[in-house]
């Protein structure tokens, strides 16, 4: 199969849909996929419903990072979790996963940048957590050869990578396998409601009845939500990265500085990208929440690049329809997988940046380019909650371009909120009314 993931490549899963089920989840992305994987452990009929392709748009365009490291804290256990959860993926799938524990470093060019790892690392310490501080020399021993002006970095050598394009659709594989219904090609167009709550769900292939539904759909989430009277503030950012051709190694796991990232990849070359930088196009949303999102944008507006419209049949273009009939053609039919084109310039500074850095390994070349859609939050946390609006739907959205590493853990704490056992987590940062209860935003570390 060719990368990235579109329209034309081949359809993996496509068996009959059942009548019912327990819970049907909605979206085959790293979340979704662990969701199901963790309630089927739980001896739940389960069906996923995805639109296009499973890991189709960001759970396989990620940077594939594995990383503990300089997460919000109310994330950070759970993360903590997913590396292990990762560990038993990658014993039971064996190596298509890519799992590899070579540590994430944050490379400071400031005192700012220094004290806010230190920061960071002080208080993860309380949480078990290996991450450190490293100074000028042990920074060189770790990324040799290296010329940049780098004072430091937070080091967390237990962080891992993965490979993002064969990971997430293994799991889906395996997850078949286990006796979930999977279903690709297959949008769900609306909920079905008995006196207010979940009674089943519209696909496109006709109707499943069950009890409970997650909606895990990543950029997609709000407008499905919305045209059921759920309206969270969820707006949508391009990020572009590229897979560079086999090159000498200098640092084995992930790093960034505030002006590019690289990953290793196990196919010798490199994943690369522009730190912090996103395309932002407007739309209805990004006018609906303009005010809620001005903390974040304020903190974003120097690598944030706007364009005045969003390409036709995405979430959150103009002429994308918020309302529709269940037995009408739905916007999750009319733009199946976001496809969208990469940001070439930024690309090339990039690798112009890379150079200058790490001059020993030469001017990185570009084998293939990519870009996805990433669902952000006013705070950059995720949304992981029940609606209590509409008793039995749970949703699970807006991880903020860090969904791929803490996937599976999610996945095993969205099944136990669905199944009313505890989660072992304090979910109250995820809440789904925090925007509308009178909290004050709390933005989540820029690190």
């Amino acid at each position: 199969m060719a990368f990235p993931i579109s329209d034309a490549s081949p359809v993996a899963h496509q068996g009959p849909l059942p009548q019912s089920a327990d819970v049907v989840v909605l979206g085959g992305g790293v979340v979704g996929v662990m969701t199901a994987w963790a309630l089927a452990d739980r001896g739940f009929r389960v069906t996923l419903c995805e639109k296009g392709r499973i890991a189709g748009e960001q759970s396989s365009r990620n940077w594939g990072w594995v990383r503990q490291q300089g997460r919000d804290f109310a994330e950070l256990p759970i993360m903590m979790e997913s590396l292990a959860l990762w560990q038993d993926l990658q014993r039971t799938l064996g190596d298509g996963i890519g799992l590899r524990q070579e540590g994430t470093l944050y490379i400071a060019r400031t005192e700012a940048e220094m004290a806010g790892f230190t920061a960071w690392a002080d208080k993860a310490r309380g949480y078990g957590l290996d991450s450190r501080v490293v100074g000028r020399a042990e920074l060189a021993a770790l990324v040799p050869g290296h010329v940049a002006p780098w004072l430091g970095a937070l080091y967390t050598s237990s962080d891992a990578r993965a490979e993002p394009w064969t990971a997430v659709p293994l799991i889906a594989r395996a997850l078949a396998a286990k006796g979930v219904t999977l279903r690709e090609n297959c949008a769900v167009r609306a909920l079905d409601l008995s006196a207010g709550r979940i009674a089943g769900v519209v696909t496109e292939a006709g109707r499943i009845a069950c009890d409970q539904v997650v909606v895990a759909g990543g950029v997609w989430s709000s407008l499905f939500l919305r045209a059921h009277g759920v309206n969270i503030p969820q707006l949508a950012v391009k990020a572009t990265a590229a897979r560079t051709l086999p090159m000498a190694e200098t640092f084995a796991g992930g790093a960034a500085d505030e002006r590019f990232a690289f990953r290793r990849r196990l196919d010798g070359g490199y994943t690369i990208a522009r730190s912090g930088a996103h395309d932002f196009a407007l739309g209805p949303d990004a006018f609906r929440h303009f005010g809620i999102f001005q903390p974040v944008m304020r903190k974003s507006i120097k690598t944030t690049r706007f364009f005045p419209a969003a390409p036709k049949d995405t979430p959150d273009a103009w002429g994308t329809p918020r309302h529709w009939a269940a037995d009408e053609v739905s916007p999750f039919e009319r733009m199946r997988i976001l496809n969208p084109a990469p940001n070439l310039k930024r690309l090339a500074q990039v690798c112009d940046d890379f150079a200058k850095a790490l001059p020993q390994l030469g001017r990185p070349v570009i084998a293939d380019a990519w870009a996805g859609m990433i669902d952000t939050t006013p705070d950059v946390v995720p949304f992981v909650d029940r609606v209590p609006s509409i008793p039995g739907l749970v949703i699970a959205t807006g991880t903020c371009g860090h969904g791929f590493g803490i996937g599976p853990g999610l996945g095993r704490v969205i099944a136990d909120l669905v199944a009313d056992r505890p989660t072992g987590h304090d979910l109250s940062r995820f809440r789904f009314s925090r925007f509308t209860d009178g909290s004050k935003i709390d933005l989540a570390p820029s690190l």
